[in-house]
């Protein structure tokens, strides 16, 4: 298949694909006569399982680790992976307490104007122009 089947298949954009591929992600695929690349079936599940990977928010670094686990299963114990995933969990749980303290900052933003004004009075753009001017700025106070 061309590299549009691969993409239509996978949902994965074309470009995304190259990359992959120059990222030693995904194995080059053979060319044809006319210089199209001829992705076969194993070119397909690495793909699949690259975006099963990415979708759990994993870097390309592990995806890559991961991938030649998977491409060598009996070579190493699989305290590996497991290690592997707890640092994905670490991060999430990171990503997880700033999302946390963004919503807190958002909410003391959004406090600064609770009824309706004009844009001249607005306090969320009060608030921002003063930050921006160097002030100090509710949002970022309990931060």
């Amino acid at each position: 298949m061309q590299i549009g089947e691969l993409a239509k298949r996978t949902g994965c954009e074309s470009e995304t694909i190259r990359y992959y591929e120059r990222e030693g992600l995904l194995p080059a695929p053979a060319r044809s006569s006319s210089g199209y690349r001829r992705y076969e079936q194993p070119h397909l599940e690495q793909l699949a399982f690259i975006l099963h990977c990415r979708s759990l928010g994993m870097p390309l670094a592990d995806i890559r680790l991961l991938a030649g686990f998977h491409q060598q299963p009996a070579a190493e114990p699989c305290d590996r992976v497991n290690a592997l995933i707890d640092q994905q969990i670490s991060r999430v749980h990171s990503q997880i307490e700033a999302l946390q303290k963004l919503e807190i900052q958002l909410q003391q933003l959004r406090a600064r104007c609770d009824s309706p004004h004009t844009l001249a009075d607005c306090g969320i753009l009060k608030t921002l122009d003063g930050a921006a001017a160097g002030e100090a700025c509710a949002c970022h106070d309990a931060s």
